[in-house]
């Protein structure tokens, strides 16, 4: 058994596809429109899905908005350096919600980025957890 994907369901695909390239480095990997079921999926991620977890966008056509619900936190990627990721970031127009630093209660290295779909992606930096 293996961990195949994430789904995340967005507001519009493009646009969050843009967002996990330009700020993550993430490619498309596979990409489809579904018009009798009025939706369109996108597999990002860094590699092949026979090797790697990789993360699936949902955009259903007639929906432009979603409520997350109190369930759902967030996805983590790992970074060499937590900082300068978030400072790059911020240059590009990204969303910092919280910047570098130690976590609350610990010395792990995090920080919050929100994607355009209101989203959270936490940056955990490379051997500091």
């Amino acid at each position: 058994m293996r961990l195949l994907h994430t789904m995340l369901r967005v507001n519009n695909l493009q646009e969050s596809i843009s967002f996990y390239d330009k700020f993550f480095g993430m490619k498309v990997l596979r990409q489809q429109d579904f018009p009798d079921g009025k939706f369109s999926l996108a597999f990002i991620g860094y590699g092949d899905e026979e090797n790697n977890t990789v993360i699936e966008l949902t955009h259903n056509w007639d929906t432009n908005n979603y409520d997350h619900g109190e369930a759902y936190g967030h996805i983590a990627i790992e970074v060499d350096d937590a900082y300068e990721t978030c400072s790059k970031i911020k240059e590009l127009g990204g969303n910092v919600l919280r910047d570098a630093g130690p976590m609350l209660h610990g010395k792990t290295i995090i920080a919050f980025i929100e994607d355009p779909s209101g989203y959270k992606v936490e940056l955990i930096q490379k051997g500091t957890f």
